[in-house]
C-alpha cells in the first residue's frame, strides 16, 4: 500500500512540472488577429481571448464596444518556458502586429483595439520595456504600447474563442486575419531556416 502512495504522489509532482506554463496578457488589435498569430509560435500552449485594462467588472463584448469601459480586447498567452522564452514571445508580440500605430490596428480603430502589455510581476515589466527599446531601434516611428501592470483579466465570450479556427471562411478572417497569419508564418519560417 505505502508503494503505491509513493508511486501516485511521484506521478502527481512529475505531472505538476511537466506541465509547468507562464502566461502573459497581450493586446494588438482584434483578439481574433492575436490569437491566431500566437497559435503559431512554437512553445505557446493555450491563448485565451479577452478583455483587460478597463474599470468594469465582468465586461461583455458589448460593453467594452462602447469604448467607455478602458478595457482593450487581448489575449492571455500560455507558454512553456523550457521551450519559448519571454523575450521571445515579446519579440513575436512587436512583429505580429504594429506598435506604432495610435488608437488601433489597421481599421480597428478606438482604444479597446490599442497596442498595450499588461504585465503581471516586474520580470515581465523589465522584459517588456527591454524588447520595446530593442524593437524600437528599427523602427522610424515611436512604439506607442502602453506597459501597465495587470489588475484583471477578464474572459471573453466561448464565442470569440478560437475564432479564426472555427471561422476561416467569414470575410474578416480572410480578408484581415488570413493574410496576417500568412506572413507571420513565413516569418517563422525564415527564423528556423537561418
Amino acid at each position: 500500500m505505502r508503494f503505491f502512495s509513493i508511486l501516485a504522489a511521484t506521478l502527481a509532482l512529475a505531472f505538476c512540472t511537466a506541465v509547468k506554463a507562464d502566461s502573459i496578457v497581450l493586446g494588438g488589435g482584434c483578439f481574433w488577429c492575436m490569437d491566431a498569430a500566437f497559435k503559431l509560435l512554437p512553445g505557446v500552449t493555450h491563448i485565451t481571448c479577452g478583455y483587460a485594462g478597463g474599470t468594469l467588472a465582468h465586461p461583455t463584448y458589448e460593453d467594452v464596444c462602447t469604448e467607455t469601459t478602458g478595457h482593450a480586447e487581448v489575449v492571455k498567452v500560455d507558454y512553456d518556458p523550457a521551450k519559448v522564452s519571454l523575450d521571445k514571445v515579446l519579440d513575436y508580440f512587436w512583429e505580429a502586429h504594429n506598435p506604432t500605430q495610435v488608437g488601433g490596428q489597421g481599421d480597428d480603430m478606438g482604444p479597446s483595439y490599442r497596442s498595450i502589455i499588461l504585465y503581471a510581476n516586474p520580470d515581465q515589466k523589465a522584459a517588456a520595456e527591454r524588447t520595446r527599446g530593442e524593437t524600437q531601434k528599427g523602427l522610424s516611428q515611436p512604439i506607442v504600447t502602453e506597459i501597465v501592470p495587470l489588475q484583471k483579466f477578464w474572459p471573453a465570450e466561448d464565442y470569440h474563442q478560437d475564432y479564426f479556427e472555427k471561422h476561416p471562411d467569414q470575410a474578416y478572417c480572410s480578408l484581415v486575419i488570413r493574410p496576417k497569419v500568412d506572413k507571420l508564418k513565413e516569418l517563422l519560417d525564415a527564423k528556423k531556416a537561418n
